[in-house]
């Protein structure tokens, strides 16, 4: 994989601050804890998203009051990344037209890229003339 872009050198540290936490580099940890350490917000309160003695997400963290639109929307592509969450009968806020619409969207696609390094690779270069179709 290419270089990791992160938001902020805290947003770097945070991210391999809980990898090491959890002894674990896979593609759920690396793009769970990507996308949580984005936001100052979600790296605050990363306990109320996630328990590290049983490894599981706390869907319950997408409703408590210190969530913002943004910080809602990693939450729904960290959990959604990291098992498919998906919130029931909230389905529509998981689509990319309600998740992309913010700030955050091109970290989102660098989480996705660690979810998924087999499918997100550089695609080769397609000549003009390979492009040109007829009408």
């Amino acid at each position: 994989m290419s270089e990791i872009r992160f938001s902020s050198k805290e947003h770097e540290k945070f991210f391999y601050q809980m990898l090491a936490k959890c002894g674990k580099h896979d593609s759920y940890y690396s793009s769970f804890f990507y996308c949580v350490g984005i936001s100052e917000d979600t790296r605050n309160h990363v306990d109320r998203m996630f328990d590290f003695k049983e490894r599981l997400i706390k869907p319950g963290a997408l409703h408590e009051g210190w969530q913002t639109g943004g910080s809602a929307r990693l939450t729904r592509l960290a959990f959604n990344l990291w098992n498919g969450y998906v919130e029931k009968e909230e389905e529509s806020l998981s689509t990319p037209y309600e998740m992309f619409d913010c700030g955050y969207a091109p970290y989102f696609y660098e989480a996705i890229r660690m979810k998924y390094p087999e499918y997100c690779r550089e695609l080769p270069q397609v000549s003009k003339k390979e492009t040109n179709h007829e009408r």
